[in-house]
């Protein structure tokens, strides 16, 4: 179905959105100390009221008592305000409170049931809300959570994108996987989509470049992790800038412009696409040489009863080719990834051989 998620609502802010502030609320002093030196500098303030925590026994929020803080602080100081809520009753306190700006987190946004159930809780609600991506990597995952919002009658909707866990160690706490949240904007090109460097880099020194790449990107603003003293943050110390660090990064946040007015840019662009074509289209002919050789090896192994997959060149491989990729100036986890497509298609490349073989073979001695 198509996400009904007019752009407009958001363009009342100066692109780039910032929304930032403390993981959490951990206490009134905290979140004035945190708030108080930003709130003029950042579009919406974000705290966790509550938060799902992986293990029991961590901090996982104040609950209520949190929200009336935010409430007071409101009072003197005019400001609107962003939580996450994971349950019908995390929704009704804090339309009770009148919490500005609502967002779905990542556990919740993998579990359709939940999102269902926060969708009704919010039917008749004029309320912006944020869908983080799920956990792991799976884009229908995300596009359903928020085509339930839609359906709900949701129309201030957003997207954060904020990395996806995998097992294998990586350079970030998640890896933002860039591809997937700019398919979900190609695919849904009104609907804002706001980075979490925070969440993606896991330490406070990715949150500036992680945040500046995803506005090269065209994202429409970003999430950051704020703190009056991180060290002392009872969640997520580690990925929390200082205020003052926060504010030092804003300033230097450079958005781009998503499009080419100048004829000269234009001629100069489409020059360099051209050149790009020519690139894939050697790249595409030099993996199709590749994929010849590969049956000609599928053949020869099964005339010579050998086993499709051998651990030995698999392990050959993966030696010797991010090697060459650096001598290249290629990235390591670039080159990982492309070698398993590669060997993930020479692997049915070579059983499609053996079955053809096999079904020659048969038919040969009926």
């Amino acid at each position: 179905m198509q996400i009904t998620a007019p752009k407009d609502w958001i363009e009342e802010y100066k692109k780039p959105l910032v929304l930032a502030g403390p993981c959490s609320v951990e206490s009134e002093k905290q979140f004035r100390a945190s708030v108080l030196p930003i709130v003029d500098n950042v579009d919406i303030i974000r705290g966790g009221i509550w938060k799902p925590r992986t293990r029991p026994g961590s901090f996982e929020g104040v609950g209520e008592k949190g929200l009336q803080w935010v409430k007071s602080l409101k009072e003197e100081v005019s400001f609107k305000f962003a939580t996450e809520v994971a349950t019908p009753e995390h929704v009704e306190l804090a339309l009770k409170y009148h919490v500005d700006v609502l967002w779905i987190g990542a556990r919740t946004t993998v579990n359709p049931f939940n999102v269902s159930e926060l969708a009704s809780s919010l039917k008749g609600v004029d309320i912006p809300v944020f869908v983080k991506n799920p956990i792991h990597p799976e884009l229908s995952l995300w596009k359903g959570a928020l085509e339930r919002f839609s359906k709900a009658g949701i129309t201030k909707l957003g997207a954060i994108h904020r990395g996806f866990h995998t097992y294998e160690k990586k350079k970030y706490r998640n890896a933002p996987f860039w591809q997937i949240p700019l398919e979900l904007k190609s695919e849904f090109p009104t609907l804002p989509l706001i980075c979490d460097p925070s969440h993606i880099g896991g330490s406070s020194d990715s949150v500036e470049p992680l945040a500046q790449r995803a506005l090269d990107l065209d994202y429409d603003g970003v999430m950051i992790e704020a703190h009056c003293d991180p060290s002392a943050a009872l969640s997520d110390a580690k990925q929390q800038v200082s205020t003052a660090s926060l504010l030092e990064i804003i300033s230097r946040l450079s958005p781009r412009d998503a499009s080419f007015t100048k004829k000269s840019y234009l001629d100069q662009l489409e020059i360099i696409r051209e050149q790009i074509d020519q690139a894939d289209r050697e790249l595409l002919e030099a993996i199709a040489v590749r994929m010849s050789l590969v049956e000609k090896i599928g053949e020869f192994k099964k005339e010579n009863n050998v086993a499709i997959f051998q651990i030995s060149r698999w392990k050959e491989i993966f030696k010797s080719r991010p090697d060459w990729g650096k001598q290249l100036n290629l990235d390591d986890d670039f080159i990982v990834d492309l070698l398993r497509l590669l060997h993930q298609q020479s692997v049915k490349k070579q059983t499609e051989v053996f079955n053809t073989i096999e079904e020659e073979q048969n038919y040969s001695n009926d």
